[in-house]
């Protein structure tokens, strides 16, 4: 007979979490491991379908287990007092392991659903605010060293492709090898004369899109480098596409604009703590995230944020620099690179999107392949910030624009709906900052940004330059997607002539324009360039501007066809 009594009902209700949480990480392994399979079949729609699949699971999961913690507890949940217990017995089952940041976080999702809590409630959930967890991990993830030799150098990768398992052979593997001997020690020749002593690679190999990588270290006498090998399957065989040893095109690959890596991690903690080495300068919530773990990343995201936040008693949160939107009021911590979007109450003319038009395209972007273009934002809800915490103006701003999304509590402001983004600056302000030759590059690259989502049957709406960000690496990100759309849902038309002197004159239109009707001749006027960098952004892409480039995409799309975007530029591919 099961024991009763408080106690016991804390212990079965701990192991019923416990319980789900391993039923979801199951299910989470399952569908990345068809990661391989897709690859070696070129199933780019079925990885696709798995990508957001898996996302899904998180909420799928937590749903169940709510629904069936009440029988668990014996017909009723315990009150949040009882839930101290249920706390305590849940933290003494994952003690020790390695992913128990991962099991916390699963846990405080539950309780926060189940309690409907605002901000934080430190007494029933796990908070550690001034703690970095994965400082505590040592357990090395697992790995392939191969020492490589001065004199045959291609032997220590044709090695490292072969222990990379697939069931589709090599075009060539010797010669992959060799091409990626050549290329690192021509990468690394400033290491010295014999650059490249030995390369270590993760047991895992991560997919994402069309392509499989080989992740980990290139060490010389005295330092090391990130080592990523991309590997593609063209139909024809495996073969070696790239080497990355620059934390620069390595960040990029891991960046905050692209898709959620399928990686078949035993573990993931030590797995970021091995590619926090590669990559020092990324913080730990976004290499979570670009491992699929969202959910994690988003707790480390406000865990690092908010200790910030405390330690810098009197600093204020402001209005986000750049032009105001017409949907969004945008406010950030000037020390702090991110920033929080929260909708307007009503929108000015000419936008005519509702708000959940709004929710429902951030929810899209959430799932697209994002290509290196759109930037990952993650929604927040009931977040609390201390009213004195706020600009005057900021927080006149909020509570008359964004009455729907915020309200006062006692001392606090709690925020029901934001979304979270990383700190970019916008494209407007940084034309206007650099030279000549930095803001060419950068027009240049908005354009070549406008073409990688198109070629993604993605299709951004509104091209101002204030809906575009740069990186620190010069890299042009989209970021603002209230009218964002696929671009198999617009009429492509070319701009009608005029048959009059007033219709040429006319103020509006003279002809019917449907609320889908596209026209990319007029871009030109919505884009804002001034004429220099209009002029080379034609010379460049001039395809933008000709309604049959956008007609000749849907029609490649109609056919099941998506062009391929490499996630590097084609100088770092191999001979």
């Amino acid at each position: 007979m099961p024991s009763t009594g408080p106690a016991a009902a804390a212990q079965r209700l701990a192991a019923a979490i416990h319980e789900a949480f391993e039923a979801y990480h199951a299910r989470f392994a399952a569908v990345t491991r068809r990661a391989r399979q897709r690859f070696e079949q070129r199933d780019w729609a079925a990885a696709q379908a798995d990508a957001v699949e898996r996302i899904a699971l998180y909420d799928l999961c937590i749903a169940q287990c709510m629904a069936d913690l009440p029988a668990v507890a014996g017909g009723r949940l315990p009150d949040r007092d009882g839930w101290r217990a249920v706390r305590a017995a849940y933290a003494g089952r994952i003690e020790g392991l390695i992913d128990g940041e991962l099991y916390k976080t699963f846990y405080n999702t539950l309780t926060r659903r189940l309690f409907a809590t605002h901000g934080v409630d430190d007494a029933i959930e796990f908070m550690a605010i001034d703690l970095e967890p994965s400082d505590a991990i040592t357990h090395p993830v697992a790995r392939h060293v191969y020492s490589v030799s001065e004199t045959r150098p291609a032997e220590a990768f044709e090695r490292a492709l072969a222990d990379a398992r697939f069931h589709v052979p090599y075009r060539h593997r010797l010669r992959c090898a060799a091409a990626i001997a050549v290329r690192l020690q021509d990468d690394l020749a400033h290491w010295g004369p014999y650059p490249v002593r030995a390369i270590e690679l993760l047991e895992t190999v991560f997919y994402r899109e069309r392509r499989a990588y080989l992740v980990g270290r290139v060490f010389g006498e005295h330092r090391f480098s990130p080592c990523v090998i991309a590997l593609v399957n063209d139909g024809q065989g495996l073969r070696a596409e790239a080497v990355l040893s620059r934390r620069r095109d390595v960040a990029h690959l891991f960046g905050v604009s692209r898709s959620y890596f399928q990686a078949d991690l035993p573990t993931v903690a030590d797995a970021v703590v091995f590619l926090r080495s590669l990559l020092p300068g990324k913080p730990v919530d976004e290499i979570y995230t670009v491992l699929g773990r969202a959910k994690q990343g988003k707790t480390e995201r406000y865990r690092t944020f908010f200790r910030h936040f405390l330690q810098n008693r009197d600093e204020r949160l402001v209005a986000a620099e750049g032009t105001p939107g017409m949907v969004m009021s945008v406010f950030t911590l000037p020390s702090y690179p991110l920033v929080f979007k929260l909708i307007r109450d009503r929108f000015a003319w000419p936008k005519t999107v509702s708000r959940q038009d709004v929710e429902d395209r951030y929810a899209l972007v959430f799932n697209l392949d994002r290509i290196g273009r759109l930037l990952d934002a993650q929604p927040y809800r009931h977040l609390r910030f201390p009213l004195r915490r706020f600009a005057p103006d900021l927080l006149a701003e909020l509570q008359e624009s964004c009455a729907r999304s915020v309200r006062v509590e006692g001392d606090d402001l709690v925020i029901a709906l934001c979304y979270v983004q990383r700190r970019f600056r916008p494209l407007n302000l940084y034309l206007r900052e650099q030279g000549a030759d930095a803001a060419r590059s950068a027009a240049l690259d908005y354009a070549q940004a406008i073409v990688d989502m198109a070629r993604n049957d993605i299709f951004p709406g509104d091209m101002l330059l204030k809906n575009f960000g740069v990186s620190r690496h010069g890299r042009a990100v989209f970021y603002d997607y209230d009218e964002l759309c696929r671009v198999g849902d617009c009429n492509f038309r070319a701009w009608p002539q005029p048959h009059s002197a007033e219709e040429a004159m006319a103020a509006e239109p003279w002809f019917h324009v449907a609320p889908n009707d596209v026209f990319p001749e007029r871009f030109p006027l919505f884009m804002g360039l001034p004429q220099s960098l209009m002029d080379a952004v034609r010379e460049a892409h001039g395809e933008l501007f000709d309604p049959q480039w956008w007609r000749d995409l849907q029609a490649t799309f109609a056919r099941g066809e998506h062009p391929d975007t490499p996630p590097y530029p084609r100088a770092l591919r191999l001979a």
